[in-house]
């Protein structure tokens, strides 16, 4: 099934936003381009979709079984004592405790243990330093230790088939279609450049520069057909043909601009754009995330972050003037360069509308990835193409773009909304501040491939980092309450910024959070953050138990900011004895079925739109059919354990099993892209510094519950470890680097971990 969807702002609205501003006419010798701008077809192309309506289309995909049950799981007291677990000893036995760790599982009914390499202990000896899912429960089952099934452990298998199927699309498909849209445009503004005259001949040419970069970008390079032997990482490489399949020849008038821009773009700076004249953030364009595990995925994440951060600015403000500047790149006159950078995009969204090829190419790339992430913060060809229609009509031969119609054009764009997210485009502003507002306007314009609108950008943007206010946002009191401690949320300009997106979010119905798999991933997490009532285990009432869930959130979102490091528009600072047992031991499941319900409906939603998409191979349609019959077993068997019943022997041996039953969809997944240490920079603050979030070594959860014959008893399972920490914007992190700081000198987990983990 072909999509074809508008990119823009989220919300977007035809009509009048903000009032016009005037726009300053242009010299007369800024005359027509007639031969530039040809005749478009009758139907027209920018206004056939609507944002909204495929938010709902993607929406369409997303269908949840509404639960009903009544949890009777019998309490126990709190403190525990060794003598009231049934396995304690034998228990004991193959899994270390420390004194502290005791101390809170009888606090709290159960207890997270530190599984580091360099721990001591005899715990060592069964699963030390253990980064894989599957191989710890595959381990917990040889020791023969009752298995305790994890939210954590369904979040990490949903992440790596989610991370692995966009990688493989990128890889097999986008870099390809990528290259080829490129070097159309890149064709075709060497036909406008070479056909036109005056300003509109530099904005032809700045348009071949544009497309020069990301084509050289893409371009392999010698050195990626060779493997290093001083590599110790496993990058896949460029075949030998791809040199000359992927080859661009720069013209000689753009080629200073083009190798000026690479320069920067390699040295990974804060500096003047040569080509546009306004500050950018050049260490955006370090690779990280899923994209160094290739050569061929280095150079598109590199393109795809040209596409998604440089901006054809319809205003000046951030364009540096040339006075203002000692050396550099910086503009003659910014009011005249904003208005140059509006004819390029006018050029290329022209191009856009008028051909087929070019057009289906983008919304191939556009269309799957908005599936995935979202839909562009920023004004794109689509929004171009229909600001062109408005003025000139369906028929657009022989139109000139005079002082009075660029005017006119300005004017009409001016309509629609600004970007709602800082990406850092110019200079920085402290977000919160009464600039807040114009800095957005003023970097309004045009994206070729914007970078995506997401809830979480949004609010680290309205309150700043730590990412406990997203949490915080999508439901966890004890979120707020830990925020409260840090004594981050007590002054009134976060109070009110709190006050207005809790309205905001809070008008959302299931229908918005489901309008892409980003969203709907956070949705998913929703339900950890309940405060359980009685009916459910003791463990759960507890608030080292809402602390737990906490972390594993973080640690889910932590992977999906890695999965989408490329997509996402990241924010930036605006501002006992032994008892003879009648059965056996057995597992449990963490007993969260809505948790369950929505990560099968998140699951589904993606395999199904992904599969109408034509994304999935054969191997990713069976692993997401594995992963659904897992969830629907999760869900069933959560209910029948809250009800405080008997579970079949089929469904303990499910359980036992687990480690075996996931393997299916994990055979073809490399040990790296499996590994639970990853991270991702998601904001940058004052003073050149970045956010980084951060996942661990798996850590070893033991939790004390009771079996339907009245038993309590001891079960245990992975759960995720997570970092907040800040680093310098030049080094971000790769999961490489990340890899090598957690064994040498990891930063310091959150405080507030300490009330469930030792």
């Amino acid at each position: 099934m072909l999509l074809t969807l508008e990119s823009g702002c989220i919300d977007s609205s035809n009509g009048p936003i903000n009032e016009t501003r005037p726009e300053e006419s242009i010299d007369d010798q800024e005359s027509s381009f007639n031969d530039i701008v040809e005749t478009a077809p009758e139907k027209t192309f920018s206004v056939k979709n609507n944002t909204l309506e495929k938010q709902s289309f993607f929406s369409g995909y997303y269908s949840k079984e509404n639960l009903q049950f009544e949890p009777a799981v019998p309490a126990y007291s709190l403190p525990l004592k060794a003598s009231e677990i049934a396995n304690y000893d034998e228990f004991t036995q193959k899994i270390f405790f420390t004194k502290e760790s005791k101390d809170l599982l009888y606090k709290n009914g159960f207890v997270v243990l530190d599984n580091e390499d360099d721990s001591e202990g005899p715990k060592n000896q069964l699963i030390s330093g253990q980064t894989l899912v599957n191989e710890t429960y595959r381990s917990l089952k040889v020791a023969d230790v009752p298995i305790f099934i994890t939210s954590d452990s369904l979040l990490h298998l949903y992440h790596i088939q989610f991370d692995e199927t966009l990688k493989r699309v990128e890889a097999e498909e986008f870099y390809d279609e990528l290259w080829k849209l490129d070097k159309a445009l890149f064709e075709a503004s060497i036909e406008d450049y070479n056909s036109a005259s005056g300003v509109e001949k530099e904005a032809a040419r700045r348009n071949v520069a544009y497309f020069a970069v990301a084509l050289s970008l893409l371009q392999p390079k010698t050195e990626q057909t060779e493997q290093s032997r001083e590599d110790p990482e496993k990058v896949t490489l460029f075949a030998p043909q791809d040199i000359k399949e992927y080859s661009v020849e720069i013209p000689s008038f753009v080629k200073d601009d083009v190798e000026a821009e690479l320069v920067l773009i390699g040295a990974q700076k804060e500096e003047i754009s040569p080509i546009f004249k306004y500050v950018e953030d050049y260490s955006q364009y370090s690779p990280r995330g899923h994209y160094t595990s290739s050569e061929k995925l280095k150079n598109y994440f590199k393109a795809m972050m040209w596409h998604g951060r440089i901006s054809m600015l319809l205003q000046s403000k951030m364009i540096i003037a040339e006075e203002s500047m000692v050396g550099g790149s910086a503009a003659e006159s910014p009011e005249k360069e904003a208005r140059i950078q509006t004819m390029q995009a006018l050029l290329i969204s022209d191009h856009f509308d008028r051909d087929n090829n070019i057009r289906d190419r983008w919304d191939r790339i556009y269309n799957v990835t908005a599936f995935y992430v979202g839909f562009s913060d920023d004004l794109g060809p689509y929004e171009y193409a229909k600001a062109l229609d408005t003025v000139f009509g369906n028929y657009r031969s022989g139109v000139s773009l005079d002082n009075e119609s660029l005017a006119e054009l300005i004017t009409e764009l001016d309509k629609y909304e600004s970007p709602k997210i800082y990406g850092g485009t110019g200079e920085i502003i402290p977000a919160g501040s009464e600039t807040e507002n114009e800095t957005l306007e003023a970097t309004k314009g045009f994206r070729f491939m914007g970078q995506r609108y997401t809830p979480d950008s949004y609010i680290l943007q309205k309150l700043n980092p730590p990412a406990l206010n997203i949490m915080d946002l999508l439901g966890s009191e004890r979120a707020r309450e830990h925020l409260r401690n840090m004594g981050i949320s007590e002054n009134e300009d976060y109070k009110k910024a709190h006050i207005s997106l809790e309205n905001e979010f809070g008008a959302f119905d299931e229908e918005d959070w489901n309008k892409n798999l980003y969203w709907a991933q956070l949705y998913a997490l929703k339900p950890l953050f309940t405060r359980y009532p009685e009916g459910y285990p003791t463990f759960m009432q507890t608030e080292a138990w809402e602390d737990k869930q906490l972390n594993t959130a973080l640690a889910s979102w932590t992977e999906l900011r890695h999965d989408t490091i490329l997509y996402a528009k990241q924010t930036y600072f605006l501002g006992a004895p032994q008892i003879q047992e009648e059965k056996p031991v057995e597992g449990y499941v963490e007993p969260v079925p809505e948790f369950y319900a929505r990560m099968l409906a998140l699951t589904k939603m993606a395999h199904n739109g992904l599969a109408e998409m034509e994304v999935l191979d054969e191997q990713s349609d069976k692993d997401f059919t594995t992963l659904e019959n897992t969830l629907e077993k999760l869900l069933e068997i959560s209910i029948k354990e809250l009800e405080d019943k008997e579970l079949t022997d089929a469904e303990y041996k499910f359980i036992r099993n687990f480690g075996q039953n996931i393997s299916p969809m994990l055979e073809n997944v490399d040990i790296k892209s499996q590994s639970s240490i990853l991270v991702a920079d998601v904001h940058t603050g004052p003073g050149g510094s970045v956010l980084e979030e951060g996942t661990g070594k798996l850590d070893l959860m033991i939790v004390a519950y009771k079996q339907p014959d009245g038993r309590i008893v001891l079960g245990t399972g992975p759960v995720m470890s997570y970092y907040e920490f800040w680093q310098p914007s030049g080094e971000r992190l790769t999961d490489e680097e990340w890899r090598k700081m957690l064994n040498d000198n990891p930063p310091e987990r959150p405080e507030w971990v300490s009330s469930f983990r030792v």
